[in-house]
């Protein structure tokens, strides 16, 4: 397995629509190996391809306690959605930001496994939260694009400022405190640091 390099918003990498796998292959299954160990390394709970620069519909997540509960979506579609509330989200392609987005309570999710075979889904809390934000991710959508304007140029800002001031040689998965989706925590531009929350 392989540690990916994590595109940062503002990217335009991550704004391209991913294309959906053909054929779920041995490299389709390394590709999910590696999203995996590398949305390990970096904290977080999910990770979509889009976000390491490949553009392919599948997308990984673990939001157990444990982090012993990895799931794989290939070609995921959303079936049905219902329900509407506010939950606070982060991303690892948006470091150290946290705000809240409303979304689904309660959705449903169709994906074809690493055997190829399509399989169904009824997810709610962390686990329907993370599915959407990663589904968001392969159509070019991050969580920053359901804020207002002057949030997201602050973001901006902030992010280039502190990427221009990063050590040099200090590599994408670096920051080890990456991540986010906690209730009850962080303004916009509140830092992780301290603080345990999973990463989307």
């Amino acid at each position: 397995m392989t540690k990916l390099a994590i595109l940062e918003y503002p990217d335009p990498r991550l704004r391209k629509t991913a294309k959906p796998v053909e054929t779920v292959d041995d490299a389709v299954r390394q590709l999910a190996a590696d999203l995996l160990e590398t949305m390990y390394a970096a904290k977080g709970v999910g990770l979509a391809a889009t976000q390491v620069d490949v553009h392919r519909r599948l997308l990984v997540l673990d939001v157990s306690e444990e982090r012993n509960q990895p799931r794989v979506f290939i070609n995921p579609e959303l079936l049905h959605a219902e329900g509407r509330g506010p939950g606070e989200e982060g991303c690892l392609s948006v470091p150290d930001i946290y705000d809240k987005v409303q979304r689904a309570t309660h959705i449903r999710v169709r994906a074809l496994g690493l055997d190829g075979l399509p399989f169904e889904i009824d997810a709610d809390g962390l686990l329907g939260v993370c599915i959407q934000h990663e589904m968001d991710h392969l159509e070019g959508r991050l969580f920053v694009d359901y804020l207002s304007d002057l949030k997201r140029q602050l973001i901006r800002r902030r992010l280039e400022k502190e990427r221009k001031n990063r050590p040099s040689g200090r590599g994408a998965l670096d920051s080890a405190a990456r991540g986010v989706a906690a209730p009850g925590a962080a303004t916009p531009g509140a830092t992780a640091r301290g603080v345990s929350r999973p990463a989307l």
